[in-house]
């Protein structure tokens, strides 16, 4: 499958997370317009206007910490949203606007929880479900991400951390490679207890 006929299947769940912001907008009272289309979504971002340096946008994400990023990225927005009894936390990095005003996602890293997330095939049915994939089509190939089992797919890679726990991180495959998604996912996990 090439990779332009998998962009039409991720704007659904683009639509997702700019809804789900929406809700937990209005959740608190808030007035928000949801937008057309993702390339209208201007993001907005908790970290400083100035082009901080890959270590300032790193950091920790839902209990999770961040520590390898590829070069290039740009500008971080956080999400918090929920489909089908899972919640999601996730951080997006997305440059732009290019000459026609739309942004681009570099690279999104999301944790994943909730009660159906018992172990690794369980999530994959879950993602096939929310990201609307043909199962038989989503070529997947097993490999460890940490110590923890996965699924690769070129330009993503989601793994099981424990049971109601899970990873996921996708990045643009034009501008960077599988190596880069694996790095970012191999410094994405639970923060070190003590």
């Amino acid at each position: 499958m090439s990779r332009s006929s998998l962009r039409p299947r991720a704007v659904p769940s683009v639509r997702r997370i700019v809804t789900g912001g929406a809700v937990v907008l209005a959740a608190l009272g808030l007035s928000t317009t949801v937008p057309a289309s993702a390339t209208e979504f201007t993001p907005s971002s908790t970290y400083s206007a100035d082009h901080p340096s890959t270590e300032q946008r790193a950091g920790t994400l839902d209990g999770f910490v961040i520590e390898n990023l590829p070069d290039g990225l740009g500008t971080p927005s956080d999400f918090e949203y929920e489909w089908e009894d899972v919640s999601f936390h996730s951080r997006v990095w997305e440059t732009g606007p290019d000459p026609e005003g739309a942004f681009k996602v570099d690279l999104t890293v999301k944790t994943l929880r909730g009660e159906k997330l018992t172990d690794l095939e369980a999530v994959k049915d879950f993602l096939v479900e929310y990201e609307e994939k043909e199962p038989g089509d989503w070529q997947l190939e097993p490999v460890k991400v940490g110590g923890y089992d996965a699924l690769f797919a070129g330009n993503e890679v989601f793994y099981f951390i424990e049971p109601g726990v899970a990873a996921e991180v996708t990045i643009d495959h034009e501008r960077f490679t599988d190596e880069d998604v694996l790095d970012t996912a191999a410094g994405f996990h639970p923060e070190p207890t003590t």
